[in-house]
């Protein structure tokens, strides 16, 4: 069978081709720039390679943080715009604050000027390229869903959400049950007839099946699906899509055979990222206790005339292996906050208090869980402990939420920096799926890219 051609790319691929072309593009203005005008500063050659090392570098850290590869974003011009000037201007900034490492500040103090302008444009040229041509619809992945009728909206909305280019064209419904869409949606049904002729006229890239033979795949479609494999059409289990594209474990699909989809982290027994591990939590504790105490005498006097109250609270949280330990927090809520029982914090909570609001939204709150940290309770990283009465309750109604407890729990985590706020059991599930992921995939470069996220999420205020 011949499958027409449909280009597309990948997520990974896609991060992949902004990182480098934003490299390429700011070296090739660069390069131009000193080609056309006597522009010196910044010089492209093999005498002075680190200069382009050491800004390829500040780029890509500083792009990382804010956001610019964010698929979601990256295809918002308007959101785009905004996070390249807020790149260019503190890559400029930290390049000529180290000279060591970069070229001496020139003596026409324009050429800085030009630098910058030069690295502002090329970013906005390419980064307009970007969403017009690889962004566009020509190059969505194109997928066909195999699935049961009551899974299909929940499916489709979660791939889709995570990936903009990720596009279910329609489905093949292996239910009894017809498909009644919950809104208004443009999903096409087809028959398992002739799923190949489905493929070939509708140019599909992937099928994903959501559904096993217990489910309602017969064997009539399963050799159609086994021909069409055969034939080059990738066809993938839908779990391992959902984790692939969102970065979370889809513990409402698993069932109770959870050692099939749970293969944990080798760095979670491994003694030399455990070790660095711990080293990287005492550095960063040390450096987060150092700034609370610099702005001690603000948070004081903030909490003197707006909290009113004991400055730090403690309270009795669940850790690794379901020890309980008391953790330390600046009070960001009323004294008499739970008078009436434990409940969760939601967004618009009124029992949290102005300066409250401004210290759980700067992440200034959780300061003094660093202490847990050096103590041994806690890590720096790592899914956020929660209360006795709130494990108690969820562990009842979210399947495998008791495993999120085989590691410490941390002051940020994979699911801080990606999930909405914790205030439902819906949330509660989102959450436990990023918490599951982090211990699936746990290793050092992770933990530097939720470090990472974590900066981006204090710089744009949306601590919770």
């Amino acid at each position: 069978m011949s499958q027409k051609s449909n280009i597309h790319f990948d997520i990974s691929e896609r991060k992949i081709l902004l990182r480098i072309f934003d490299i390429v593009a700011v070296f090739t203005v660069l390069y131009g720039l000193g080609a056309l005008f006597d522009f010196d500063y910044f010089v492209i050659n093999l005498e002075h390679w680190v200069w382009s090392i050491v800004l390829g570098f500040y780029l890509t850290i500083f792009a990382t943080i804010f956001e610019l590869y964010n698929l979601q974003k990256a295809s918002k011009f308007e959101i785009v715009v905004q996070n390249i000037i807020l790149t260019s201007s503190v890559t400029v900034l930290i390049y000529l604050l180290t000279p060591f490492f970069t070229p001496e500040l020139p003596e026409n103090r324009l050429q800085i000027v030009y630098f910058y302008i030069a690295v502002n444009l090329a970013l906005f040229i390419w980064r307009y390229a970007y969403i017009v041509l690889i962004s566009a619809p020509r190059f969505y992945k194109r997928v066909l869903l195999v699935a049961n009728a009551p899974q299909i909206d929940e499916i489709v909305r979660s791939l889709q959400k995570s990936d903009p280019n990720y596009k279910v064209v329609g489905f093949i419904n292996t239910d009894t049950i017809n498909y009644e869409p919950k809104e208004e949606s443009d999903l096409q049904e087809f028959a398992l007839t002739n799923v190949a002729k489905t493929i070939a006229e509708q140019t599909i890239s992937e099928i994903v099946v959501a559904a096993s033979q217990d489910d309602g795949i017969t064997v009539y479609l399963y050799n159609q699906l086994i021909s069409l494999l055969e034939n080059g059409v990738p066809i993938r289990e839908y779990t391992q899509v959902y984790e692939e594209i969102t970065h979370r474990v889809p513990v409402q699909h698993v069932d109770k055979d959870f050692y099939r989809y749970f293969p944990f982290s080798r760095s979670n027994q491994n003694k030399l990222y455990l070790f660095f591990h711990r080293v990287l939590d005492l550095i960063l504790s040390i450096i987060g206790l150092t700034f609370g105490l610099l702005i001690s005498p603000f948070i004081i006097i903030g909490n003197i005339f707006a909290n009113r109250g004991p400055v730090f609270y403690t309270q009795m949280r669940v850790g690794r292996n379901g020890k309980h330990f008391k953790i330390y927090k600046l009070r960001s809520m009323v004294v008499d906050a739970e008078k009436y029982g434990a409940q969760f914090a939601d967004k618009k909570d009124t029992r949290i208090t102005g300066f409250g609001r401004f210290l759980r939204r700067s992440r200034f709150d959780e300061i003094p869980q660093f202490i847990n940290v050096i103590k041994g309770n806690m890590s720096v990283i790592g899914p956020r402990p929660e209360r006795p009465v709130f494990v108690k309750e969820l562990s009842e109604k979210i399947p495998f939420y008791e495993i999120r407890h085989i590691i410490k729990p941390g002051v940020t985590g994979w699911a801080q920096v990606n999930a909405n706020y914790g205030s439902s059991q819906e949330d509660a599930l989102e959450k436990l799926q990023y918490d599951l992921y982090y211990i699936k995939k746990r290793s050092f470069f992770l933990d530097i890219s939720i470090v990472i996220k974590t900066l981006s999420t204090i710089i744009f205020f949306r601590g919770q």
